[in-house]
C-alpha cells in the first residue's frame, strides 16, 4: 500500500498543476470580461496564486485588484459570481469534479513591502555596513 504524503510536505505536484490550470482559467474569464458584473468590469484583477485542497475539490484563489483599489468590493463581486466562475473553470479544466471556488485577498504584496521596509531600516543598514567596515581595517 502506498504511503500517503505528509500534509506538512506541501502540495503535491498534481495539486500544483491543477492549481495553475484553475488560475489560468480564472484569469482568462476575468480578462475577457465574461462575467457580467460592473465591479469586475471596472477593475483589472490579478490572480497570483491558486491553492488546491488535497482532494482537488476546493480551489482557493488569492486575488488582488490592480493598484489594490476597492479590494473588498472586488472580493464581494467574485463571491457573488462564484457559481458562474466555477462553471467556466469546469469548461476549461478537465477534472472529474469542478472545484468549489473560494476567494481571498493576496497578501504577498503587503509582505514584500514589510520586508522591504525592514531592509531599509537604519538598524539593518548599520548591520549590513559592518562587514565592509571590518574589511577596510585589514
Amino acid at each position: 500500500m502506498a504511503k500517503r504524503p505528509d500534509s506538512s510536505a506541501g502540495p503535491s505536484q498534481r495539486q500544483q498543476r491543477v492549481a495553475e490550470l484553475v488560475r489560468h482559467a480564472l484569469a482568462e474569464v476575468l480578462q475577457r470580461g465574461e462575467v457580467q458584473d460592473p465591479v469586475l468590469a471596472s477593475h483589472i484583477v490579478t490572480i497570483p496564486q491558486v491553492r488546491m485542497s488535497p482532494d482537488l475539490r476546493l480551489a482557493t484563489a488569492y486575488v488582488m485588484p490592480l493598484g489594490g483599489r476597492d479590494e473588498r468590493e472586488v472580493l464581494d463581486a467574485l463571491e457573488r459570481n462564484r457559481k458562474h466562475l466555477r462553471q467556466e473553470v469546469a469548461h476549461r479544466v478537465n477534472l472529474k469534479f469542478a472545484p468549489d471556488l473560494r476567494f481571498r485577498r493576496d497578501e504577498t504584496f503587503d509582505e514584500a513591502s514589510r520586508i522591504d521596509a525592514l531592509l531599509r531600516s537604519e538598524k539593518v543598514r548599520r548591520d549590513v555596513a559592518k562587514p565592509s567596515d571590518v574589511a577596510d581595517e585589514d
